[in-house]
């Protein structure tokens, strides 16, 4: 079964161009777990325009289903994740300034530098995943790093499905092959939404997981968080 880890940075953008504590980010993450997530996944950045340090340590004690810490692997940030001792933490190669996550990772380029970091979570026990691309290379030296898994960035199949879905999947059907060879678990995320999530799936069937966030919170503007979540379940049901 592939689970739905519901990313709850939106809640905090609305929150924080506000001020205040509306909407609550606890009571999101407690929710999201009641009406079917079955993880929740926050992606901290240094600005803190969205999720901040805080929330994330305010987060660990309210989950009882999995906790996914998203970030680019700077100082603050590993020394955070030790801290909290999530069940998983992706490591993701955005810049400081990125308005969202817009590439993989260059595996071969930074092969020495993922393996200690890896190794550095992997022994206080969390499951690690990096976030790449579809490039074959490297998928196979993210293996070489001792990651647990990796994570697909989906954004451009997601570009590409509504002109030519055939052609947007296959790219990805060959990185997720090429992940299972090198015995690597396979996750996915980005611009993965209800149009285009049931069929990823249904060509990629050992997915173990799936992030998403600003589709699902905008969906559940006009659907309700419960029912949006329940529906993009179903996506990953078929």
């Amino acid at each position: 079964m592939t689970k739905l880890s519901v990313n709850i940075n939106k809640i905090a953008t609305i929150r924080n161009a506000r001020g205040g504590n509306i909407p609550n980010v606890l009571t999101a993450a407690i929710n999201c777990q009641l009406f079917g997530a079955d993880g929740i996944t926050v992606h901290p950045r240094p600005d803190e325009r969205h999720i901040r340090y805080r929330d994330v340590l305010d987060i660990k004690p309210i989950i009882t289903t999995e906790f996914n810490i998203e970030g680019n692997p700077n100082d603050k940030f590993i020394a955070l994740v030790l801290s909290v001792k999530p069940d998983q933490v992706t490591l993701v190669p955005d810049a400081h300034d990125a308005i969202t996550s817009n590439a993989g990772w260059d595996t071969v380029k930074y092969k020495s530098y993922l393996t200690d970091i890896v190794s550095t979570f992997k022994k206080s026990g969390i499951r690690t995943s990096l976030f790449v691309d579809t490039n074959i290379e490297n998928i196979e030296y993210a293996a070489l790093t001792g990651t647990d898994r990796v994570e697909l960035y989906t954004e451009p199949y997601a570009t590409e499905f509504a002109t030519n879905s055939v052609k947007a999947i296959e790219p990805f059907v060959r990185a997720a092959e090429a992940a299972r060879k090198s015995g690597l678990g396979l996750n996915a995320g980005h611009d993965l939404n209800l149009d285009n999530l049931r069929y990823f799936h249904q060509n990629i069937p050992w997915l173990l997981e799936v992030s998403i966030g600003h589709a699902l919170i905008s969906d559940a503007l006009y659907l309700g968080l419960e029912n949006t979540i329940q529906m993009y379940k179903r996506q990953l049901a078929g």
